[in-house]
Parts: structure tokens; C-alpha cells; sequence
């Protein structure tokens, strides 16, 4: 099993770096809860489609994994340039490098439950002060 929590995790980053949404669901449970809010299935799909949107460049990359069935830790890295502000810093277009602690939470095999924490501490750091 945790292989396999692992191969159906790598399986949904390349989803998400495709923009494959027609696929999302093979690996989000239609009932998704995303930080405590519950969004769904459509509701994290937007959300998604709102951060290719925002940062053209965005790429999801697994620097590690942690498997624990039936929860996942990963740490994710990103290099990438948000057009505007990016959670609620004026980025516009710099080019940052910062990283997400996310655990996860399956059921039947898919995501059931996401709690992320983005390092924006490490995204000021890069940025003119004002």
C-alpha cells in the first residue's frame, strides 16, 4: 500500500503539471476538504485552475515523501513567477523559489482531506521591501 499511496500520488502531480483536469477526479475525491473548508471536487478544480491562471509558470515539483497509509506527507518546491500578488505580497512577475508542507488524508484511493502551508516567509525574503 505504500507504494502504491506513493505511484498514485507522483500520478496526480503529473496530472496537475498537464493541467489534465478532465483526470482530476481519478485522484480527488468528488467530497474534497482543502484546510478545513470543503470544497468539492469543482470547488478544489477552481481553485486550481485560479493558480495556473495566476502563475502561468507553475510547476509542481516532489522534493520528498512521506507515506503513511492512509496519509501522505510531501514537501513540494516551486521556482516560479506569479503575474500579480501572490498571498497578498506584490510579486508581479519576480521570479520566486519557496515550498509547501502537505499532507494529505485518502479514501478509496483518492484525496480526501488536503492541509497545505505555503513558506511565505521564504517568499518575502525575495522580494524588494518597501
Amino acid at each position: 500500500m505504500t507504494s502504491n499511496l506513493a505511484d498514485i500520488y507522483t500520478d496526480y502531480i503529473a496530472c496537475l503539471n498537464a493541467q489534465d483536469w478532465k483526470n482530476l477526479g481519478f485522484f480527488v475525491h468528488p467530497e474534497v476538504v482543502h484546510n478545513a473548508r470543503r470544497l468539492g471536487l469543482h470547488g478544489y478544480r477552481s481553485m486550481l485552475e485560479a493558480d495556473y491562471r495566476n502563475i502561468p509558470d507553475l510547476r509542481f515539483e516532489i522534493e520528498f515523501l512521506v507515506v503513511d497509509p492512509p496519509k501522505l506527507a510531501a514537501r513540494l518546491m516551486f521556482n516560479c513567477t506569479p503575474a500579480g500578488e501572490f498571498l497578498g505580497l506584490a510579486v508581479n512577475g519576480a521570479r520566486i523559489a519557496f515550498t509547501e508542507n502537505v499532507f494529505y488524508a485518502f479514501e478509496d484511493g483518492r484525496i480526501r482531506e488536503v492541509w497545505s502551508i505555503i513558506d511565505k516567509l521564504a517568499i518575502e525574503a525575495q522580494l524588494p521591501s518597501t
